[in-house]
């Protein structure tokens, strides 16, 4: 059995998550960072001050096994949103009645598993249970337009596990018999926020994602509570820094993340947004340790194929300097990028008119010590996509190579 670990976001591997888990004999492992905050997501993070479940939720989705007899019902479970103009009174109503008991499905959606029905109606009064006191705590109402129903089943398993997010997560995974594993960076709950260069303050993962300017972002950081957007404005960019820099606050990587990178056969940094999916996971402290003290281990990079608003002006080596900047912000020590990477995998091909594509800088790259694969890495029948299985066969054929050679 190979172990593969994937560093990456909730669609940034939309591509090489599938074709990792049609292979026969991969054991994979997935882990995201739960820092979204953006609506019902952040909904549901403020009401019971938690970490947000929805790119957990989007990875274990790509995981559910075709074979199950649940399966139909599972898909239909983690795609189902409740409308934008929701009903409050309708969809409490409903939720009561699925924890009761009461209703025979949730969502219109009954499962064959009476563990599975078991498990999903008490997270659902979990969630109940808690969202009442809550309201009244906070003075307010959860907005439920365009929620995700397993954000609020995932909710639920937070406070069923003491709010330990890695253990609802290894739970659900268990429940649905997934073919992978999924698993949060880390169990602190942090607030994600960013100052660009021109001294802009981005104040949530949401602004970040949402960012459209081509000035680039100077640095992220993970903070524990929310900024007053006011008081911050009023400043200067030197005292801006200076607090965030005295208030960054490094989270621990989970004692999941850390077992599955040390005992990985092949790491793979993903492809997808870098400063809300990527970096925030490379600041874990401990994560960067357990990848360049796994020496055994193979580490493929994968850069994006298009620019986006989170990093317009980047060529292709910007991304893995970028990675190897925050991975050294998570711990005192200096790694080296050869103890953090060994092969980067770069797109040449341009099949999407009209669209900006990340630029291959082959000056740069040829300082670097790392080994280069320059290929048509970009789906035909999707351009502008990662083709999965063709990085898959680049990423086995490279590890077998180098196994060999060892």
């Amino acid at each position: 059995m190979l172990n593969v670990v994937v560093l990456n976001g909730g669609r940034g591997a939309a591509a090489l998550i599938p074709a990792l888990l049609s292979v026969q004999g991969i054991n994979l492992t997935s882990v995201v960072n739960a820092y979204d905050d953006g609506k019902s997501t952040g909904e549901i993070r403020r009401f019971f001050r938690m970490l947000g479940p929805s790119d957990i939720r989007k990875v274990q989705e790509l995981m559910l096994p075709e074979n199950d007899p649940d399966h139909a019902s599972s898909v239909h479970l983690f795609g189902f949103r409740f409308p934008l103009d929701a009903d409050r009174p309708s969809v409490l109503a409903a939720l009561e009645e699925f924890a009761a008991g009461t209703s025979p499905g949730l969502v219109c959606t009954t499962f064959r598993s009476s563990k599975i029905n078991a498990a999903l109606r008490r997270f659902v009064r979990e969630f109940l249970d808690g969202l009442a006191v809550s309201e009244k705590v906070m003075g307010e109402q959860l907005d439920f337009s365009d929620c995700s129903i397993m954000n609020c089943v995932y909710a639920g398993a937070h406070l069923a596990f003491d709010r330990n997010i890695e253990a609802a997560t290894r739970y659900i995974d268990r429940l649905f018999k997934l073919k992978g594993t999924v698993l949060p960076t880390s169990n602190e709950n942090r607030k994600l926020v960013a100052l660009r260069e021109n001294g802009e303050m981005l104040y949530s993962e949401a602004e970040i994602v949402e960012l459209r300017s081509n000035v680039r972002i100077e640095r992220i950081y993970l903070i524990d509570e929310i900024l007053d957007k006011r008081r911050f404005e009023a400043l200067s960019l030197q005292e801006k820094r200076w607090y965030l820099e005295r208030n960054d606050s490094y989270v621990e990587v989970s004692p999941g993340v850390k077992l599955a990178l040390q005992q990985a056969d092949i790491i793979v940094y993903s492809a997808g947004t870098q400063h809300s999916s990527l970096y925030p996971t490379y600041l874990s402290r401990g994560l960067a340790e357990a990848i360049a003290d796994n020496r055994s281990s193979c580490k493929f990079f994968v850069t994006n194929i298009g620019a986006d608003y989170e990093t317009p002006s980047y060529l292709a080596s910007d991304y893995i300097r970028g990675a190897h900047r925050y991975l050294n912000l998570s711990d005192g020590r200096d790694y080296t990028m050869e103890e953090l990477f060994d092969f980067v995998l770069v797109n040449e091909s341009h099949l999407k008119r009209g669209d900006t594509y990340v630029e291959f800088d082959e000056e740069t790259f040829s300082s670097m010590p790392v080994r280069l694969v320059l290929d048509m890495f970009e789906s035909e029948a999707a351009p502008g996509r990662h083709e999965g299985p063709k990085l898959v066969d680049a990423i086995l054929s490279l590890y077998e190579q180098s196994s060999a050679l060892a």
